[in-house]
């Protein structure tokens, strides 16, 4: 009997040792843990402004427009350099830096327009090529890397319609899928040489507007709608086919056949 009962006791010392042990060890680890700095999930880093774009916008690029890889990648090296010449040229303002522009500003797609693609054309087009080229803001703000190529895209191998509905997004000049007889004033009026003696140079724009109207306006309802001008388009089509320009009824926003050849030569060269 008193040997089972030392041997009991024993088994108890045992027990109570093991507790022991136990729980220093819980109360060591939770020391530990209190005393380690807290784990900090890392953020993943924001884009760097003018980094090169993810290899996923070249491969969605390659999908949604008519330029190949090495096109686009020639393209991207001509866009940082127009954006980095329009940043390094940009004025300061008194005691701050100059504004870093991340893409194509005003200035910078206007001198395009003019001396790549020879838009010599009216303020008011270029003002609508500039507002109705596409981009996630809609028509304001620089123009990013992913929407220029895509507008070059469409401007340069565009389908008929592509070009089609271009043109006349540019001539709707307050884009109410309209356009009126005062904005087919409006585009027309610089077009014309004053003469010599003309007592009322606007007159001539007005009977120019009637006869334009005539060819356009399709269901006779006094202006242009998408529709008619579709319709004008395809009833005058081998027109169009002998002479580029009747697309443009209104003012020059197409870059011309040997223009846009030539522009596309130059990636290819890149």
């Amino acid at each position: 009997m008193t040997e089972n009962k030392q041997i009991s006791m024993a088994a108890s010392c045992i027990a109570l040792r093991g507790v022991k042990i136990f729980l220093n060890a819980g109360r060591a680890a939770a020391a530990r843990k209190a005393s380690s700095p807290p784990v900090v999930k890392r953020k993943p880093k924001p884009p760097v402004p003018g980094a090169r774009p993810p290899q996923k916008v070249f491969d969605a690029l390659l999908k949604s427009t008519k330029l190949n890889k090495y096109e686009l990648e020639a393209l991207y090296t001509m866009y940082r350099n127009l954006v980095t010449a329009a940043q390094s040229a940009a004025p300061a303002g008194i005691g701050q830096p100059a504004p870093k522009t991340d893409g194509i500003d005003q200035s910078t797609f206007r001198d395009v327009m003019h001396n790549t693609f020879d838009l010599v054309t009216e303020e008011a087009i270029l003002e609508r090529i500039w507002v109705t080229w596409e981009r996630p803001s809609g028509g304001e703000g620089a123009i990013k890397f992913e929407a220029w190529a895509k507008g070059l895209s469409r401007l340069l191998r565009g389908t008929e319609d592509e070009r089609k509905m271009h043109c006349f997004a540019v001539y709707d000049l307050n884009g109410d899928g309209w356009i009126t007889k005062d904005e087919m004033f409006l585009l027309l009026k610089n077009s014309l040489l004053k003469q010599p003696g003309d007592e009322d140079p606007d007159e001539g724009v007005r009977d120019l507007v009637e006869l334009v109207l005539k060819k356009l306006d399709v269901d006779r309802d006094g202006r242009v709608s998408f529709e008619d001008y579709n319709s004008y388009v395809i009833l005058f089509r081998q027109a169009v086919e002998q002479e580029p320009l009747l697309l443009e009824a209104f003012g020059q926003c197409l870059p011309s056949k040997r223009h846009s050849a030539a522009f596309l030569r130059t990636l290819v060269t890149k």
